[in-house]
């Protein structure tokens, strides 16, 4: 079998040999630790890298292997590996490096098991000698091929020996304070070359709505589709199922105030002010009905339910943010000064560092005086934006795929 005659079956046992081989490091070592290979060495070994994919090139007429690597009965077999793999991953919830790996399988951290890290590296092989056998005998019609193949190739190896480099930090602000230090994925405290003053968070919600619970499980009705009803503005009944439902009076910041054997609510617009309704259920056959307060609570009030019957109760779950953001002054150690609102997808960038809208105070919601931020920082990229180059490049190659098959049928 092992003669000049390699086929996809020589393809097929090599991919199953590099699951083995990486099946038992990953076993002896415990995974790939991608942070060791910062700034100089991912720089070292790429170079390393391609030295090695030339030299190999260089001695193809010598190599059966290489002549054989080169051709689609390896990259098949390899492309199909690959693909199978990532979509494993993609299947499987991923969880961060800095998470303790108790109770965690090693499909849950494919990026560093490493069968994953040795079948993308076979195949990016490929992908590199059969880039350097194009752009060594270069040709202009296939100059697609060769973009394709070749800013595959870049985008590949710049994103997984650059992804050492970057840094994703972790910042909780409070309003009226400055804040220069952020945790990272380890936990451990860092300060940074810029500081963030939160002026101000805001919430915009989505109108509160009315939902029906088991009594005896809590588990919103029905089981198979929880029905909801939206309390838009202007809107003063609706139905639930086996329910007509009036909505009376509806205070959007209010206060809860006890009685001796009832709660109401009364405007109070202040901090840890919550949304009340006043209700009047009837059951659909007329025979039953239920009138009182429904509020969603907040961290100041508790939450208020309305008892329909003996199987089930009227409540307002807790309302759903539609936008979040702060309004910030960020300060650098070069002395600028930049005012700033930061919303989710609408970072803030400032030499260098991207800062995102992460997260805030879920427990005092839309009376949050906490904003959380994402800080992340990539140095390749406003330098040598490498990954950028090999996708543009496959840009063009798909591009120029599409020209020629038009000429193609022109012709």
């Amino acid at each position: 079998m092992w003669k000049n005659t390699w086929g996809i079956k020589e393809g097929i046992m090599t991919c199953a040999g590099l699951l083995v081989i990486g099946l038992i490091l990953h076993l002896m070592t415990g995974g790939v630790d991608w942070n060791s290979f910062s700034w100089p060495l991912n720089l070292c070994v790429a170079v390393a890298y391609l030295v090695g994919l030339v030299a190999l090139y260089s001695l193809r007429k010598k190599l059966y292997f290489v002549r054989w690597a080169m051709s689609y009965k390896a990259a098949i077999p390899s492309l199909t590996a690959v693909s199978v793999l990532t979509f494993c991953m993609g299947m499987i919830k991923q969880v961060p490096g800095h998470v303790p790996a108790e109770g965690i399988s090693m499909f849950n951290r494919m990026i560093s098991w490493w069968p994953f890290v040795l079948e993308y590296f076979w195949m990016t092989s490929i992908v590199g000698l059969v880039s350097l056998k194009h752009l060594f005998s270069f040709r202009f019609q296939k100059i697609p091929f060769l973009l394709n193949h070749f800013g595959l190739f870049v985008a590949l190896v710049s994103a997984t020996l650059g992804s050492a480099d970057m840094k994703r930090l972790t910042m909780n602000t409070r309003v009226g304070q400055v804040e220069w230090r952020a945790t990272d994925t380890n936990g451990q405290l860092t300060e940074l070359p810029l500081a963030i003053e939160l002026k101000n968070f805001s919430i915009e919600e989505y109108p509160p709505k009315l939902m029906l619970i088991d009594n005896a499980t809590g588990r919103a009705l029905p089981d198979n589709a929880p029905a909801h009803l939206l309390l838009e503005e202007g809107v003063s009944q609706g139905v639930l199922p086996g329910w007509n439902i009036e909505v009376r009076n509806k205070i959007d910041m209010a206060a809860s105030v006890s009685g001796e054997d009832t709660v109401r609510y009364v405007e109070w617009p202040s901090m840890g002010a919550t949304c009340a309704v006043h209700v009047r259920a009837t059951s659909a056959d007329g025979k039953q009905m239920a009138d009182g307060w429904v509020s969603c609570g907040s961290f100041l009030f508790p939450y208020q339910a309305l008892r329909l019957d003996s199987v089930c109760s009227l409540v307002m779950p807790d309302r759903e943010p539609r936008r979040f953001s702060s309004e910030v002054t960020i300060y650098t150690e070069t002395g600028k000064k930049l005012e700033q609102t930061i919303e989710v997808n609408k970072p803030a960038k400032v030499e260098g560092w991207k800062i995102y809208q992460l997260s805030y105070d879920e427990g005092k919601g839309r009376w949050s005086d906490v904003s959380v931020f994402e800080l992340v920082s990539d140095p390749w990229l406003p330098v040598v934006p490498v990954v950028y180059v090999g996708i543009v490049m496959m840009m063009l190659g798909a591009v120029c795929m599409f020209v020629t098959a038009q000429k193609n049928n022109k012709c």
